[in-house]
Formats: structure tokens, C-alpha cells, sequence
């Protein structure tokens, strides 16, 4: 393939980068959908990591603390980076590295309920498993409780 094609690939990934960061997976998914060049999308894959452009770590440590921000816990952002293909060892790190989850439990908790902890068990239980959705640990969902 020419130069100018892989310029035109490199370009678009540029542009895709541009809005938002991506981990290596998402963008090379994009990428696909555009150009079926696949050792090309390849080659400027490794470019812009060697160029920092691209960074799956950078990219998940920004995911989560966006994600912890909207009320979701560790359990669904490890998922969720998993899906967005993040190495398991990458976003264990990320994950422990952040602290403050039982506030972040507690501010979602909050926010879905305003009058706060129910009396009734049955609504206490749902309270419970909105959290356990949103990916909170036990440890976390009891500390909004305790």
C-alpha cells in the first residue's frame, strides 16, 4: 500500500483521537469499519503508541474516573474495561489505585434516593441491589447502610 494511504488511515485515527481518548481495541474496531487494510491500521496502531497518541493505561485511568464520577463502582468499570479490551492487570491497578469508593457508593446512593435509607426491608433489599448493579463490592454497599 502507499505512504498516502497509510497517511489517510493515520489521519483518521488522529481525528477519532482527537474527540476523546480510546483504548487500543476501540480505536483499531473503528479503524476496521473504515479500511479493511489490516496490517496498516497495525502500523499506525504501533505509531501513535510509540508516540504516546495511543495509551491503554492513560485511556482506562481516564474511563474510571469518569465512570466513578456518574455513580458506577469498581466491579462494573473492571467489566467495562474488559469489554473495551484493557488488560486485566491494567485495570486491577487502576481500580485499587483509586480510593474513595465507599463515598462514591454513598454519592450514588444519594442521588437515586433522597429520602434515604428505607424502613421497609423489602425496598431496603431493592436499594441494595441498585448499588450491587451499579458495581459496588459488599463491603461498600454495607458501609452506606451502616
Amino acid at each position: 500500500m502507499s505512504s498516502e494511504f497509510l497517511s489517510l488511515i493515520y489521519n483518521k485515527a488522529l481525528d477519532i483521537l482527537s474527540r476523546r481518548e480510546h483504548s487500543v481495541h476501540e480505536l483499531k474496531l473503528k479503524l476496521h469499519k473504515k479500511f479493511e487494510a489490516i496490517s496498516e491500521i497495525e502500523e499506525v496502531i504501533t505509531k501513535l503508541e510509540s508516540n504516546n497518541l495511543l495509551n491503554d493505561f492513560r485511556f482506562a485511568e481516564t474511563y474510571a474516573r469518569i465512570r466513578k464520577r456518574k455513580g458506577f463502582g469498581p466491579n462494573k468499570i473492571n467489566f467495562e474495561l474488559k469489554n473495551k479490551g484493557i488488560k486485566e492487570s491494567i485495570s486491577n491497578e487502576i481500580i485499587s489505585a483509586e480510593d474513595g469508593w465507599e463515598d462514591a457508593a454513598l454519592k450514588a446512593f444519594r442521588k437515586k434516593y433522597k429520602d434515604g435509607i428505607s424502613e421497609d426491608t423489602k425496598e431496603r433489599l431493592k436499594q441494595k441491589n441498585f448499588l450491587h448493579n451499579r458495581g459496588f463490592s459488599f463491603k461498600e454497599i454495607e458501609s452506606v447502610f451502616s
